[in-house]
Formats: structure tokens, sequence, C-alpha cells
């Protein structure tokens, strides 16, 4: 049977191959400690699940709801934007609800992708940021991942160096693998370099609200003259905990906007509407609930910094996101993070991300999400120590076998 186009050029999901060592090895009554997938344990704010279990069932609430959005989600998440960083924006037509922030991405490729265009990409990035291209029929040329003054350089060569001229440039701070933070210095830069080079900026927020240290990280929007060449996507899934609610937002310049609504408009109507109005009172309600989120990672962190250190392993201390961007152990290294990953779940009976998932720039690294207790993290950390200790005895035919591949 002859492979359709599209999934032909999608690479094997990585991630799937950890996942169904991790299924074997629970089937098999291991307790695995899961610090591979972003998907929080939090609960969502008890007001929004309240608000949701009033408008369900309401007269009407069960039709088909509103594809960019109900009037008042669209109004919620402006005076957000206005709030956090003064950014004013018109609800009717800046801002569009997703059905979360990945759909968001990739209907925004599909619509602004003609087969063949060029889209720059950083690397490591969020699988999406590439791959709704790819499905889209782009072409990705990789950038840095880091918001640096070398970042421009680079992408000035990539800009020079691509047939035809790239369309777009994703940017994604704080990031997902790596959780680097962007300055508003760089942002300034960023639209300078889009609007000499007319080209479109899609920057992913998703995680504006997960940060320990320092100021709160900015919007690119708050540069003056940047909505005129950029889109925005923010979601709920990780500063309210309501990552399966599937909820997101596409802000920015009018023209994409509507682009994206067109798309939408054909593929979907919506999401359930009590969804959309208890989102709206998270957006609306009391910031207290996202204090508190922030501050339990804070501290899943420390105590993942600290214990995994002990342990040694050292972890870099993320400022922002709810990942630890980790290098493999040296003596490690040599496996690649995929191999390195099954070892994990294998010997340590603990889940990791392969940092190859996200780009083959991130095959020195794990990805290590803040998404257990801080006694399953330290747990977590006990069985590192005694995989790291043994590793000399136990896995001296697994690297010369890894060699030969």
């Amino acid at each position: 049977m002859t492979d359709f186009h599209r999934i032909k050029r999608l690479p094997p999901y990585v991630f799937e191959q950890v996942n169904r060592i991790k299924a074997a090895a629970r089937a098999n009554g291991a307790d695995i400690v899961d610090l591979g997938m972003g998907n929080p344990d939090l609960d969502a704010p008890r007001h929004v699940i309240a608000k949701l279990v009033e408008t369900a069932g309401r007269p009407r609430t069960d039709r088909y709801s509103a594809s960019k959005g109900i009037a008042g989600l669209r109004r919620a998440q402006a005076g957000y934007y206005q709030r956090r960083f003064g950014v004013t924006l018109n609800p009717d037509t800046q801002v569009v609800a997703t059905l979360g922030s990945k759909e968001g991405f990739a209907n925004m490729a599909q619509a602004i992708t003609a087969p063949g265009d060029v889209v720059l990409v950083p690397n490591p990035s969020y699988p999406i940021h590439a791959f709704g291209f790819l499905m889209a029929g782009g072409v990705i040329r990789s950038v840095p991942a880091e918001p640096t003054p070398a970042f421009f350089p680079a992408v000035e060569k990539a800009m020079q160096h691509s047939i035809p001229k790239p369309v777009a440039l994703v940017v994604c701070y704080p990031s997902n693998p790596t959780a680097y933070v962007a300055s508003l210095d760089f942002y300034r830069d960023l639209v300078a370099f889009a609007k000499r080079h007319e080209i479109i900026i899609l920057s992913d927020l998703a995680y504006a609200e997960v940060y320990f240290d320092g100021e709160p990280p900015p919007s690119v929007l708050q540069v003056p003259g940047a909505i005129d060449c950029t889109v925005e996507f923010t979601s709920l899934s990780k500063t309210y905990s309501m990552a399966g609610w599937r909820m997101g937002f596409a802000v920015g310049n009018e023209r994409l906007l509507a682009a994206l609504t067109r798309v939408k408009s054909y593929l979907d109507y919506g999401a359930f509407t009590p969804i959309q109005v208890a989102a709206t009172a998270a957006i609306n309600g009391p910031d207290s609930c996202i204090a508190e989120m922030r501050a339990i990672y804070k501290k899943r962190r420390d105590v993942m910094v600290e214990s995994f250190a002990k342990a040694g392993w050292k972890i870099p201390a993320p400022s922002a996101s709810m990942f630890a961007w980790v290098p493999i152990p040296d003596r490690f290294k040599e496996l690649g993070s995929l191999e390195f990953s099954k070892l994990l779940v294998e010997k340590a009976d603990t889940a990791v991300a392969p940092g190859i998932g996200f780009g083959e720039h991130g095959d020195e690294y794990v990805r290590i999400a803040l998404v257990e207790n801080e006694q399953r993290i330290r747990q977590a950390a006990r069985n590192v120590r005694r995989f790291l200790e043994t590793s000399d005895r136990t896995l001296h035919n697994v690297v010369p076998m890894a060699k030969a591949v």
C-alpha cells in the first residue's frame, strides 16, 4: 500500500518509542516516575470548574459554538493583554480563540503556506513549530533557538541562502524545550529584522505565566509596530492547568488572523460553549491560582536541581517554563538522547523526553518536566543515582553496541 504524501513528510514520532517502553515496564509492575510529557498534574482552579458545571446543560449551550470564539472570551483575552503587557487589541479582529495553541499554530500554517514556502524555525523547538508547516507543504530551515545577539547573523544568513525567500519566522520564549527567555530588547531587534525582510513573526507564548526568576516574560507585541507583522499564540493549558480543555488564542495582525479564521471556519465550530464560558471566568478571575501554580513549579524545580545534583547529574535551573533542558551525562552522550531515555526507563524507572524529538540539535539533551510532586521527583533522583552508580557494571555491553549502529 502506498504511503500518503503528507504522512511521508513526517519523521517517526520518537516520543512514542519511549512511551512504548514505559507502558511495557508499567505492565510488568514497574513504578515509573514520568517526567516526560509536559502534562500538568495540578487541578484546574475550582471557580473555573464551577463555571463549567454551572453553564453545561443550560439552554442552547449544547449547540454549535463560534469557531473564532464567543465574544466574551475574546474580550477577556484582549483584557489580559492590556493588563499584562499594556497591549491594546480589538477583540473582534485581533483575537481568535483556538483549540489549544497547537491547533492554532497548525491551522495558521495551513492558512499562510504555499507548497515550497520556506519557514525559519528554531532547532531545537516544539515539534508543531516545524511539522505544522511540513504538513502544509512548506520547507523548514533551522535557525538558532537561543535569543542572543548571535541569533541575528545566523538568521540573516538563512535569509540570504534560502530560495525562495522565507515567508515566516517562528519564535518561542519561554522556550519549550530549552526554557530560554527573550528580553524586550531582543524582540525589538526581531521586529526590526522582520520588517526589513518583510516576513511574518509567529510567536509561541504558551509559558508566559510560568516563570520563577526575574521579570515576567514579555510579549513581542509590546514592541511598537510589531502587530504589523506578528501573530502570537497563548494557551490556558499551563497557566490554569487546563491542558485537556484545549483552549488557546491567536492574537495580533488582522490580516493574518482573518486567514486563520477562514481556515478554521471550514474545520471546526469552536470549543464546547461551556468550556469557553469557563475559560472566560479563568482569564477574568483572580490571579491567586496562577501565583500558586508558579510557586509549586518553582519548588519542584529547586527540589529537582538539588536532588539530581546529589545523585550525580547536574541540572541547569530553568528560569521559566515547566521544563529543564539537561545535557546527557558525558559517558552516555554517544548513545544519543533516544537510547539514553530508553535506558532511564529500563534501568532507573524514570521517563524523560529525548532531545532528538525537538530537532537534531537537541540530541545531546533530554527534557525533564516538572509534572510530578516533590516526593516523586526525589524518588526519581534516587533511582537515577543507583543507575549512575552501577552503570559501569551493568551497561558494559550497551555503549559498544550503540557505537556500531
